[in-house]
Protein backbone atom coordinates (compact mmCIF):
# COMPACT_ATOMS: atom_id res chain seq x y z
CA UNK A 1 0.00 0.00 0.00
CA UNK A 2 1.11 3.40 -0.71
CA UNK A 3 0.58 6.51 1.68
CA UNK A 4 1.15 9.83 1.29
CA UNK A 5 1.71 12.91 4.23
CA UNK A 6 -0.17 15.33 5.27
CA UNK A 7 1.37 17.98 6.93
CA UNK A 8 -0.15 21.32 9.06
CA UNK A 9 2.75 23.99 10.42
CA UNK A 10 2.42 26.55 12.90
CA UNK A 11 4.79 28.98 12.76
CA UNK A 12 6.12 31.19 15.25
CA UNK A 13 8.06 34.15 14.95
CA UNK A 14 8.70 36.81 17.31
CA UNK A 15 8.27 40.46 16.22
CA UNK A 16 11.47 42.10 16.74
CA UNK A 17 11.38 45.17 14.74
CA UNK A 18 9.42 47.06 18.10
CA UNK A 19 10.36 49.33 20.54
CA UNK A 20 8.40 47.71 23.45
CA UNK A 21 6.55 44.08 24.11
CA UNK A 22 3.45 44.06 23.18
CA UNK A 23 1.18 44.84 25.94
CA UNK A 24 3.73 46.39 28.21
CA UNK A 25 6.43 48.94 28.12
CA UNK A 26 9.36 46.55 28.74
CA UNK A 27 12.10 47.06 26.15
CA UNK A 28 11.77 44.24 23.24
CA UNK A 29 15.29 43.48 22.60
CA UNK A 30 17.31 40.48 22.79
CA UNK A 31 19.83 40.30 26.25
CA UNK A 32 21.93 38.00 27.21
CA UNK A 33 21.57 38.93 30.93
CA UNK A 34 18.25 37.30 32.37
CA UNK A 35 14.81 39.63 33.95
CA UNK A 36 16.37 42.47 32.56
CA UNK A 37 13.96 43.80 30.26
CA UNK A 38 10.80 43.05 32.53
CA UNK A 39 7.47 44.71 33.78
CA UNK A 40 5.38 43.72 36.32
CA UNK A 41 2.90 42.78 34.12
CA UNK A 42 5.65 40.65 32.62
CA UNK A 43 5.63 38.58 35.66
CA UNK A 44 1.78 38.17 35.94
CA UNK A 45 1.55 40.93 39.41
CA UNK A 46 -1.90 41.54 40.10
CA UNK A 47 -3.43 44.84 39.25
CA UNK A 48 -1.41 45.58 36.12
CA UNK A 49 -3.60 46.10 32.73
CA UNK A 50 -2.38 45.54 29.13
CA UNK A 51 -1.58 48.10 26.14
CA UNK A 52 -1.52 47.16 22.86
CA UNK A 53 1.67 48.01 20.98
CA UNK A 54 0.17 49.47 18.01
CA UNK A 55 3.72 49.11 16.07
CA UNK A 56 3.08 45.41 16.57
CA UNK A 57 -0.34 45.62 15.09
CA UNK A 58 1.16 46.99 12.08
CA UNK A 59 3.90 44.87 11.55
CA UNK A 60 0.67 41.66 12.11
CA UNK A 61 -1.13 43.24 10.10
CA UNK A 62 1.57 44.10 7.20
CA UNK A 63 2.48 40.24 7.60
CA UNK A 64 -1.47 39.15 7.02
CA UNK A 65 -1.44 41.50 4.02
CA UNK A 66 1.58 39.59 2.37
CA UNK A 67 0.07 36.23 3.00
CA UNK A 68 -2.34 38.07 0.42
CA UNK A 69 -5.19 37.47 3.82
CA UNK A 70 -8.38 39.15 4.85
CA UNK A 71 -8.07 41.78 7.35
CA UNK A 72 -10.51 42.27 10.11
CA UNK A 73 -13.08 44.87 10.30
CA UNK A 74 -12.14 45.16 14.30
CA UNK A 75 -9.05 44.08 16.18
CA UNK A 76 -10.29 42.10 18.86
CA UNK A 77 -7.69 39.91 21.31
CA UNK A 78 -8.46 36.96 23.85
CA UNK A 79 -7.51 35.13 26.65
CA UNK A 80 -6.11 31.18 26.44
CA UNK A 81 -6.27 29.67 29.91
CA UNK A 82 -3.90 27.45 31.02
CA UNK A 83 -1.30 26.71 33.50
CA UNK A 84 2.36 26.74 32.69
CA UNK A 85 5.29 28.15 34.77
CA UNK A 86 6.77 30.43 32.08
CA UNK A 87 3.18 31.76 31.62
CA UNK A 88 2.88 34.13 35.01
CA UNK A 89 -0.27 34.92 34.89
CA UNK A 90 -1.54 31.71 34.21
CA UNK A 91 -3.00 33.10 30.63
CA UNK A 92 -1.75 34.21 27.27
CA UNK A 93 -3.24 36.89 25.82
CA UNK A 94 -3.58 35.78 22.00
CA UNK A 95 -6.12 36.10 18.78
CA UNK A 96 -8.35 32.80 18.02
CA UNK A 97 -10.28 32.84 14.96
CA UNK A 98 -13.51 33.77 16.10
CA UNK A 99 -13.86 36.66 16.22
CA UNK A 100 -11.17 37.23 13.26
CA UNK A 101 -7.39 37.56 13.79
CA UNK A 102 -5.20 39.89 11.96
CA UNK A 103 -5.41 37.75 8.99
CA UNK A 104 -7.22 34.84 7.63
CA UNK A 105 -7.56 32.64 4.62
CA UNK A 106 -4.57 33.60 2.68
CA UNK A 107 -1.85 31.95 0.46
CA UNK A 108 2.04 32.14 -0.45
CA UNK A 109 3.87 30.69 -3.19
CA UNK A 110 7.17 29.25 -2.52
CA UNK A 111 9.95 27.55 -4.43
CA UNK A 112 10.42 24.09 -3.98
CA UNK A 113 13.40 22.12 -5.64
CA UNK A 114 12.56 24.34 -8.26
CA UNK A 115 9.06 23.90 -8.57
CA UNK A 116 7.02 27.05 -7.87
CA UNK A 117 4.07 25.90 -5.14
CA UNK A 118 1.46 27.40 -3.17
CA UNK A 119 0.75 27.39 0.43
CA UNK A 120 -2.89 27.53 1.58
CA UNK A 121 -3.07 30.08 5.18
CA UNK A 122 -6.04 29.43 7.45
CA UNK A 123 -4.60 32.04 9.67
CA UNK A 124 -2.14 34.59 11.15
CA UNK A 125 -2.47 35.89 14.51
CA UNK A 126 -1.02 38.25 16.90
CA UNK A 127 -0.34 37.04 20.65
CA UNK A 128 2.27 37.53 23.70
CA UNK A 129 5.14 35.12 24.08
CA UNK A 130 5.90 33.16 27.03
CA UNK A 131 9.05 33.47 29.23
CA UNK A 132 11.42 31.24 28.91
CA UNK A 133 13.42 28.21 30.76
CA UNK A 134 16.14 26.60 31.14
CA UNK A 135 16.68 23.38 32.32
CA UNK A 136 19.10 22.10 34.87
CA UNK A 137 20.01 18.75 36.54
CA UNK A 138 18.49 19.83 39.82
CA UNK A 139 16.83 22.95 38.68
CA UNK A 140 15.32 24.89 36.17
CA UNK A 141 15.25 28.94 35.67
CA UNK A 142 12.91 31.44 34.60
CA UNK A 143 13.96 34.20 32.19
CA UNK A 144 10.87 36.88 32.00
CA UNK A 145 13.10 38.79 29.46
CA UNK A 146 10.34 37.01 26.24
CA UNK A 147 7.47 36.88 28.45
CA UNK A 148 5.33 39.64 26.49
CA UNK A 149 7.36 39.76 23.13
CA UNK A 150 4.88 40.28 20.40
CA UNK A 151 4.75 36.78 18.76
CA UNK A 152 3.04 36.13 15.37
CA UNK A 153 1.56 32.45 14.90
CA UNK A 154 0.76 31.13 11.21
CA UNK A 155 -0.94 28.61 10.74
CA UNK A 156 -1.01 26.44 7.35
CA UNK A 157 -3.61 24.18 6.31
CA UNK A 158 -2.43 20.31 6.16
CA UNK A 159 -0.96 21.40 2.16
CA UNK A 160 2.60 19.89 2.30
CA UNK A 161 3.28 16.53 1.69
CA UNK A 162 7.27 16.55 2.10
CA UNK A 163 9.64 17.40 4.74
CA UNK A 164 11.26 19.42 1.46
CA UNK A 165 7.90 21.21 1.00
CA UNK A 166 7.54 22.28 4.30
CA UNK A 167 11.28 23.18 4.85
CA UNK A 168 11.00 26.04 2.01
CA UNK A 169 8.08 27.29 2.98
CA UNK A 170 9.42 28.16 6.15
CA UNK A 171 12.64 29.71 4.81
CA UNK A 172 10.00 31.72 2.38
CA UNK A 173 8.40 33.18 5.81
CA UNK A 174 11.67 33.73 7.34
CA UNK A 175 12.94 35.55 4.38
CA UNK A 176 9.45 37.78 4.38
CA UNK A 177 9.84 38.46 7.85
CA UNK A 178 13.16 39.70 7.65
CA UNK A 179 12.88 41.85 4.07
CA UNK A 180 9.80 43.32 5.58
CA UNK A 181 11.21 44.60 8.68
CA UNK A 182 9.21 42.60 10.99
CA UNK A 183 11.50 40.18 12.73
CA UNK A 184 15.52 39.12 12.42
CA UNK A 185 13.48 35.80 12.10
CA UNK A 186 16.75 34.38 14.05
CA UNK A 187 16.34 30.94 15.26
CA UNK A 188 19.64 31.59 17.29
CA UNK A 189 18.21 34.30 19.38
CA UNK A 190 15.06 32.21 19.73
CA UNK A 191 13.17 33.98 17.14
CA UNK A 192 11.57 31.30 15.59
CA UNK A 193 9.59 28.02 16.62
CA UNK A 194 7.43 25.74 14.77
CA UNK A 195 4.78 23.29 15.63
CA UNK A 196 4.32 20.46 12.98
CA UNK A 197 1.56 18.37 12.54
CA UNK A 198 1.95 15.01 10.76
CA UNK A 199 -0.33 12.31 9.67
CA UNK A 200 -0.67 9.97 6.51
CA UNK A 201 -3.55 8.54 4.23
CA UNK A 202 -3.58 6.26 1.33
CA UNK A 203 -2.31 7.97 -1.96
CA UNK A 204 -5.57 6.88 -3.76
CA UNK A 205 -7.95 8.60 -1.71
CA UNK A 206 -9.17 12.40 -2.15
CA UNK A 207 -7.21 14.74 -0.02
CA UNK A 208 -9.22 17.06 -0.49
CA UNK A 209 -11.84 15.60 2.15
CA UNK A 210 -10.64 15.33 5.80
CA UNK A 211 -13.05 12.24 6.28
CA UNK A 212 -9.69 10.38 4.73
CA UNK A 213 -6.94 12.34 6.49
CA UNK A 214 -5.56 9.92 9.32
CA UNK A 215 -4.71 10.56 12.71
CA UNK A 216 -2.94 14.00 13.65
CA UNK A 217 0.07 14.06 15.15
CA UNK A 218 1.53 16.95 17.05
CA UNK A 219 4.97 17.93 16.87
CA UNK A 220 5.85 20.86 19.14
CA UNK A 221 8.55 23.09 19.57
CA UNK A 222 11.33 22.27 16.72
CA UNK A 223 13.69 25.28 16.86
CA UNK A 224 15.46 24.29 13.86
CA UNK A 225 14.32 24.46 10.06
CA UNK A 226 17.00 21.04 10.30
CA UNK A 227 14.75 20.11 13.23
CA UNK A 228 11.13 20.48 11.06
CA UNK A 229 12.81 18.26 8.23
CA UNK A 230 14.19 15.15 10.46
CA UNK A 231 10.96 15.30 12.77
CA UNK A 232 8.35 15.23 9.73
CA UNK A 233 11.04 12.57 7.76
CA UNK A 234 10.95 10.74 11.44
CA UNK A 235 7.28 10.84 11.71
CA UNK A 236 6.56 9.50 8.46
CA UNK A 237 7.94 6.59 8.86
CA UNK A 238 6.89 6.13 12.11
CA UNK A 239 3.31 6.10 11.20
CA UNK A 240 3.75 4.04 7.66
CA UNK A 241 5.07 1.43 9.94
CA UNK A 242 1.95 1.66 12.42
CA UNK A 243 -0.18 1.41 9.02
CA UNK A 244 1.89 -1.95 8.04
CA UNK A 245 1.44 -3.28 11.41
CA UNK A 246 -2.10 -2.67 11.47
CA UNK A 247 -1.64 -0.16 14.88
CA UNK A 248 -2.57 2.89 13.59
CA UNK A 249 -5.86 3.20 13.32
CA UNK A 250 -5.92 2.79 17.46
CA UNK A 251 -3.39 5.71 17.13
CA UNK A 252 -5.00 8.34 19.37
CA UNK A 253 -4.79 12.32 17.95
CA UNK A 254 -1.27 13.06 20.42
CA UNK A 255 1.36 15.83 21.14
CA UNK A 256 4.80 14.68 20.42
CA UNK A 257 7.63 16.77 21.45
CA UNK A 258 11.18 16.07 18.73
CA UNK A 259 14.50 14.39 20.78
CA UNK A 260 17.68 16.29 18.86
CA UNK A 261 19.56 13.60 20.66
CA UNK A 262 17.66 10.41 19.68
CA UNK A 263 16.88 11.82 16.33
CA UNK A 264 12.90 10.45 17.37
CA UNK A 265 9.38 11.50 18.22
CA UNK A 266 8.56 11.10 22.24
CA UNK A 267 4.95 11.06 23.37
CA UNK A 268 4.04 14.14 25.51
CA UNK A 269 0.33 13.69 26.05
CA UNK A 270 -3.07 13.39 24.19
CA UNK A 271 -3.82 16.41 21.85
CA UNK A 272 -5.41 19.02 23.81
CA UNK A 273 -7.90 20.70 21.76
CA UNK A 274 -9.36 24.32 21.46
CA UNK A 275 -12.02 23.97 23.90
CA UNK A 276 -9.91 22.64 26.71
CA UNK A 277 -8.16 26.51 26.98
CA UNK A 278 -11.54 28.36 27.63
CA UNK A 279 -11.09 31.10 25.35
CA UNK A 280 -12.55 34.26 26.19
CA UNK A 281 -12.60 38.06 24.90
CA UNK A 282 -10.02 39.63 26.86
CA UNK A 283 -11.45 41.92 29.05
CA UNK A 284 -9.09 45.03 29.65
CA UNK A 285 -8.28 45.44 26.26
CA UNK A 286 -11.47 47.20 24.09
CA UNK A 287 -11.99 46.31 20.35
CA UNK A 288 -11.05 48.94 17.90
CA UNK A 289 -11.50 49.21 14.21
CA UNK A 290 -8.82 49.51 11.54
CA UNK A 291 -9.37 52.44 9.10
CA UNK A 292 -9.09 51.62 5.52
CA UNK A 293 -7.33 54.74 5.69
CA UNK A 294 -4.39 53.07 7.83
CA UNK A 295 -4.96 49.65 6.19
CA UNK A 296 -3.69 51.25 2.81
CA UNK A 297 -0.63 52.97 4.83
CA UNK A 298 0.76 49.60 5.67
CA UNK A 299 0.20 48.17 2.42
CA UNK A 300 2.13 50.99 0.63
CA UNK A 301 5.01 50.30 2.84
CA UNK A 302 5.16 47.01 2.32
CA UNK A 303 9.25 46.77 0.77
CA UNK A 304 10.55 44.84 -2.02
CA UNK A 305 10.56 41.12 -0.92
CA UNK A 306 13.15 38.11 -1.45
CA UNK A 307 11.27 37.38 -4.59
CA UNK A 308 11.06 40.55 -6.41
CA UNK A 309 14.47 41.28 -5.87
CA UNK A 310 15.41 37.81 -7.03
CA UNK A 311 13.71 38.62 -10.64
CA UNK A 312 14.95 41.76 -10.90
CA UNK A 313 18.40 40.30 -10.80
CA UNK A 314 17.80 37.63 -13.26
CA UNK A 315 15.87 40.20 -16.01
CA UNK A 316 17.95 43.58 -15.10
CA UNK A 317 21.16 42.82 -14.04
CA UNK A 318 21.44 39.23 -16.08
CA UNK A 319 22.47 37.32 -13.33
CA UNK A 320 21.43 33.33 -12.92
CA UNK A 321 18.84 32.21 -11.12
CA UNK A 322 21.18 29.74 -9.04
CA UNK A 323 23.48 33.21 -8.41
CA UNK A 324 20.72 35.70 -7.88
CA UNK A 325 19.12 32.88 -5.04
CA UNK A 326 21.95 32.86 -3.25
CA UNK A 327 22.25 36.78 -3.30
CA UNK A 328 18.45 37.08 -2.22
CA UNK A 329 18.44 34.12 0.41
CA UNK A 330 19.55 36.37 3.35
CA UNK A 331 18.64 39.78 2.97
CA UNK A 332 21.82 41.12 4.93
CA UNK A 333 23.75 39.05 1.79
CA UNK A 334 21.07 41.03 -0.55
CA UNK A 335 21.50 44.42 0.92
CA UNK A 336 25.73 44.02 0.61
CA UNK A 337 24.97 43.37 -2.69
CA UNK A 338 23.14 46.01 -3.01
CA UNK A 339 24.81 48.65 -1.37
CA UNK A 340 28.13 47.72 -3.52
CA UNK A 341 26.51 48.39 -6.79
CA UNK A 342 25.05 51.23 -5.79
CA UNK A 343 29.06 52.56 -6.53
CA UNK A 344 29.08 52.21 -10.18
CA UNK A 345 30.39 48.58 -10.36
CA UNK A 346 29.49 45.82 -12.31
CA UNK A 347 26.12 43.69 -10.92
CA UNK A 348 28.03 40.59 -12.58
CA UNK A 349 31.18 41.59 -11.09
CA UNK A 350 30.04 42.03 -8.03
CA UNK A 351 28.10 39.06 -7.82
CA UNK A 352 31.20 36.81 -8.53
CA UNK A 353 33.14 38.10 -5.86
CA UNK A 354 30.17 37.76 -3.13
CA UNK A 355 29.28 34.03 -4.08
CA UNK A 356 33.01 32.93 -3.94
CA UNK A 357 35.09 34.87 -1.89
CA UNK A 358 33.05 36.64 0.33
CA UNK A 359 30.55 34.19 1.20
CA UNK A 360 33.12 31.62 1.56
CA UNK A 361 34.35 33.30 4.25
CA UNK A 362 31.62 33.70 5.98
CA UNK A 363 30.56 30.25 5.97
CA UNK A 364 34.18 29.15 7.02
CA UNK A 365 34.33 31.44 9.96
CA UNK A 366 30.18 31.55 10.57
CA UNK A 367 29.75 35.08 10.66
CA UNK A 368 27.22 37.52 9.59
CA UNK A 369 28.10 39.43 6.32
CA UNK A 370 27.35 42.60 7.89
CA UNK A 371 30.09 42.16 10.53
CA UNK A 372 32.72 40.99 8.31
CA UNK A 373 35.42 43.56 7.61
CA UNK A 374 35.22 44.09 4.12
CA UNK A 375 32.73 46.43 3.77
CA UNK A 376 30.79 47.09 0.49
CA UNK A 377 32.45 50.56 -0.58
CA UNK A 378 35.88 48.37 0.30
CA UNK A 379 34.73 45.03 -2.48
CA UNK A 380 33.82 48.16 -4.80
CA UNK A 381 37.06 50.07 -5.14
CA UNK A 382 38.38 46.60 -5.04
CA UNK A 383 36.79 45.65 -8.39
CA UNK A 384 37.53 49.35 -10.05
CA UNK A 385 41.16 48.54 -9.30
CA UNK A 386 40.37 45.11 -11.62
CA UNK A 387 38.32 47.14 -13.83
CA UNK A 388 40.85 49.76 -14.74
CA UNK A 389 43.81 47.09 -15.09
CA UNK A 390 45.43 48.74 -11.87
CA UNK A 391 46.04 44.96 -10.80
CA UNK A 392 45.07 41.39 -12.06
CA UNK A 393 42.03 39.82 -10.63
CA UNK A 394 44.29 36.84 -9.59
CA UNK A 395 45.99 39.94 -7.53
CA UNK A 396 42.99 41.00 -6.32
CA UNK A 397 41.53 37.61 -4.90
CA UNK A 398 44.65 37.51 -3.10
CA UNK A 399 44.20 40.75 -1.53
CA UNK A 400 40.85 40.36 -0.85
CA UNK A 401 41.78 37.26 1.39
CA UNK A 402 44.39 39.66 3.59
CA UNK A 403 41.68 41.99 4.03
CA UNK A 404 39.26 39.71 5.22
CA UNK A 405 41.85 38.01 7.45
CA UNK A 406 44.16 40.57 8.28
CA UNK A 407 42.07 43.57 8.31
CA UNK A 408 43.54 46.14 6.32
CA UNK A 409 41.45 48.13 3.91
CA UNK A 410 42.11 46.59 0.15
CA UNK A 411 43.23 49.83 -1.18
CA UNK A 412 46.19 50.07 1.30
CA UNK A 413 47.36 46.66 0.82
CA UNK A 414 47.70 47.06 -3.05
CA UNK A 415 49.47 50.32 -1.88
CA UNK A 416 51.78 49.18 0.67
CA UNK A 417 52.83 46.01 -1.07
CA UNK A 418 53.69 48.02 -4.58
CA UNK A 419 51.06 45.44 -6.59
CA UNK A 420 49.93 47.95 -8.89
CA UNK A 421 49.68 46.30 -12.24
CA UNK A 422 52.37 47.21 -15.13
CA UNK A 423 50.27 47.77 -17.77
CA UNK A 424 53.02 50.38 -19.99
CA UNK A 425 54.00 49.29 -23.47
CA UNK A 426 57.50 50.49 -23.47
CA UNK A 427 57.77 48.82 -20.03
CA UNK A 428 56.40 45.67 -20.89
CA UNK A 429 58.47 45.51 -23.89
CA UNK A 430 61.89 45.94 -22.00
CA UNK A 431 60.78 42.10 -20.05
CA UNK A 432 59.55 40.49 -23.44
CA UNK A 433 63.26 41.37 -25.19
CA UNK A 434 65.21 40.36 -21.84
CA UNK A 435 63.15 36.88 -21.51
CA UNK A 436 63.36 36.54 -25.27
CA UNK A 437 67.71 37.12 -25.49
CA UNK A 438 67.78 35.20 -22.11
CA UNK A 439 65.82 32.12 -24.20
CA UNK A 440 66.61 32.66 -27.72
CA UNK A 441 66.03 28.80 -28.11
CA UNK A 442 62.14 29.49 -28.15
CA UNK A 443 61.74 32.06 -30.79
CA UNK A 444 62.95 28.76 -33.64
CA UNK A 445 60.70 26.55 -30.94
CA UNK A 446 57.31 28.65 -32.00
CA UNK A 447 58.01 29.20 -35.82
CA UNK A 448 58.29 25.13 -35.58
CA UNK A 449 55.09 25.39 -34.51
CA UNK A 450 55.29 24.72 -31.36
CA UNK A 451 52.77 27.47 -30.13
CA UNK A 452 52.73 26.49 -26.39
CA UNK A 453 56.19 27.87 -25.73
CA UNK A 454 54.39 31.20 -25.44
CA UNK A 455 52.67 30.10 -21.87
CA UNK A 456 56.09 29.01 -20.97
CA UNK A 457 57.71 32.80 -21.63
CA UNK A 458 54.93 34.85 -20.11
CA UNK A 459 55.05 32.95 -17.16
CA UNK A 460 58.81 34.40 -17.12
CA UNK A 461 57.51 37.61 -17.83
CA UNK A 462 54.87 37.16 -14.53
CA UNK A 463 57.59 36.01 -12.71
CA UNK A 464 60.15 39.00 -13.44
CA UNK A 465 57.09 41.40 -12.39
CA UNK A 466 56.52 38.95 -9.33
CA UNK A 467 52.76 38.82 -11.31
CA UNK A 468 52.41 42.54 -11.94
CA UNK A 469 52.65 42.65 -15.67
CA UNK A 470 49.41 42.66 -17.35
CA UNK A 471 49.22 38.86 -18.46
CA UNK A 472 47.25 40.26 -21.83
CA UNK A 473 49.36 42.49 -22.85
CA UNK A 474 52.21 40.59 -22.04
CA UNK A 475 51.50 37.95 -24.08
CA UNK A 476 50.07 39.68 -27.21
CA UNK A 477 53.25 41.52 -27.19
CA UNK A 478 55.47 38.69 -26.92
CA UNK A 479 53.67 36.90 -30.31
CA UNK A 480 54.46 40.01 -31.64
CA UNK A 481 57.89 40.38 -30.76
CA UNK A 482 58.44 36.91 -31.63
CA UNK A 483 57.04 37.05 -35.63
CA UNK A 484 59.02 39.89 -36.34
CA UNK A 485 61.94 38.28 -35.63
Amino acid sequence: MKYKALIGLEMHCEISETNTKVFSSAENSYKGIANTNIRPIDMGFPGTLPVVNKEAVKKALMASMILNCKQPEYIYFERKNYYYPDMPKNYQITQETKPAPVGSYGEMKYECNGEMKVAKINNIHLEEDAASSDHYASYSAIDYNRAGVPLLELVTEPIFHSADEAVSFLETMRSVYQYAGISEADSKKGQIRCDVNVSIMEESLDETDPKNWGTKIEIKNVNSFGGVRDAINYEIERQTEAKEDGTYDSMEQQTRRWDEESLTTIYMRSKVDAIDYKYFIEPNIPKFKLSKEWLEEIRASIPPLAGERKEKYMNEYGLSHYDATILVKEKSISDYFEECISYGVSEKDVSNWITSVILGHVNKYELEIDKIFVTPKMLADLIQLVGNKTISSKQAKEVLYKSLTEEREPTKIVEEEGLKQIGGEDEILGFVNEVLSEHPEAIDQYKAGKTNILDFLVGQIMKKTRGQANPAMARSMMQAEIEKR
